[in-house]
């Protein structure tokens, strides 16, 4: 006989139950493609690599017991298949094939007699999949106030900007920020006199720290984004005299910046990149030598995609964020030589929607960030001058009227969400 018998999910809770003698658990981690495996043991089947077989033992007797849990939430993409070795199971015998499919299972099965054979006692997804804490405040650092400054501001999860910290750091403005290591935040690159590579970590309180030796080319308005769940990455901008780059630096979940990778895309300065999909990003916009509406997608592993066909207006000195947990927003920015309030939404798959009408005050080199879990907050800028307005982004992407400038009113500047407390 041949057949297949699906996953078997029972759908029901509890703990896993053990023989009134205990279980052993086998220390070691399986990774290989085939391991056999003994009555009275619990096994971590790790799939990351490779699917697996497990073979059961040739001869059982009531009572006996196996565990089998999936180490690392892979089965769904490489899978367990149980060869009972000649007993049967579920009352199936050994031609029938057995397949567990689902990330998170874990499979408790006895023995029960010859006729049945192997019987799963519970074979459960597990109810509880670890999740990323979404980022709940955010800070707008650094920029020109007519010169370059240093100065923060820290944004509630109200989405309430504070008034001014004093700077830390080396003042500057054309800088990227982003979140990284799901609750902290990264201030990079930018122009004093001249291009640097410096970044500024910011702890889950919001406390900038002291200037990090740079990493990678030295370059100015660039942009920045998280992905991976808790990575981030830099990329593009201005290498010096308008010289445009498409490089990247990945930063790792404890901040460490990563040397730079060659690029992929248009080489431009002037863009904006933002998180979207949970684990990727988007660098989008620009200036080539003339303002581009060209996009970039970034895998959840940091790998940077090929040019995609702009959609919306082309603009520069813009800036993006996330928002409603997956999504994104690009807003504001410069169009041929005017300013504009108009924004375009990314969807959860990447896909940049057409113009949305502005709201709030036209103006440029504006930041933005993530508040609140899942909304955002577009702030500062110049629109004829330096300003500190600022626009909140309800989950659904709405952007909302003029909110009164607190703080140093100043453009050029980064922000980036950090904190998983509200």
């Amino acid at each position: 006989m041949s057949g297949t018998i699906g996953s078997n999910i029972g759908r029901h809770s509890g703990s896993i139950a053990v023989t009134a003698a205990g279980l052993s658990w086998t220390t070691a981690v399986v990774t290989g493609s085939t391991v056999t495996v003994e009555a009275g043991n619990g096994y971590f089947i790790n799939t990351t690599s490779n699917a697996c077989t497990v073979t059961l033992p040739s001869s059982a007797e009531a009572g006996d017991q196996i565990v089998l849990v999936d180490y690392a939430r892979t089965w769904g993409t490489n899978k367990i298949t149980i060869d009972s070795n000649g007993l049967n199971y579920q009352g199936d015998p050994d031609t029938f094939t057995v397949e567990y499919t689902t990330a998170g299972q874990s499979l408790n099965i006895v023995y029960s007699d010859s006729t049945k054979g192997w019987l799963p006692l519970e074979d459960d997804v597990a109810a509880d999949e670890p999740y990323v804490p979404l980022t709940q405040r955010a800070i707008f650092a650094y920029g020109n106030t007519g010169s370059v400054t240093a100065v923060s501001n820290l944004v509630n999860s109200s989405g309430t900007v504070a008034s001014d910290v004093t700077g830390v750091g080396t003042a500057r403005e054309g800088l990227a920020a982003s979140g990284y290591g799901v609750d902290k935040a990264i201030f990079g690159y930018g122009y004093t006199d001249a291009n640097v590579s410096m970044t500024n970590l910011v702890s889950n309180v919001g406390v900038i720290g002291t200037d990090v030796t740079g990493v990678g080319t030295a370059r100015a308005w660039a942009a920045a984004a998280a992905y991976g769940g808790d990575k981030a990455i830099f990329g593009y901008g201005d290498s010096g005299s308008e010289s445009a780059t498409a490089i990247t630096n990945l930063v790792t979940n404890a901040g460490v910046v990563g040397s730079d990778v060659s690029g992929v895309g248009t080489a431009r300065f002037f863009l904006a990149a933002a998180e979207y999909g949970e684990d990727k990003a988007i660098f989008g916009f620009g200036n080539t030598g003339s303002a581009t509406a060209i996009t970039n997608l970034v895998t959840n592993a940091g790998v940077v995609g090929s040019d995609v066909s702009g959609v919306g207006t082309a603009r520069d000195f813009l800036g993006a964020t996330g928002y409603g947990e997956d999504k994104a927003i690009f807003g504001f920015g410069r169009v041929t030589g005017s300013i504009t309030g108009i924004t375009n939404l990314v969807s959860n798959s990447g896909v940049v929607a057409s113009d949305t009408s502005g709201v709030g005050t036209a103006r440029r080199l504006v930041a933005a960030a993530v508040y609140g879990g899942d909304k955002a907050i577009f702030g500062f800028g110049h629109d004829g001058s330096a300003t500190g307005v600022t626009n909140l982004v309800n989950s659904s992407g709405v952007v909302a009227s003029d909110v009164s400038a607190v703080g140093t009113a100043r453009y050029g500047l980064g922000a980036a969400a950090y904190s998983s407390s509200a």
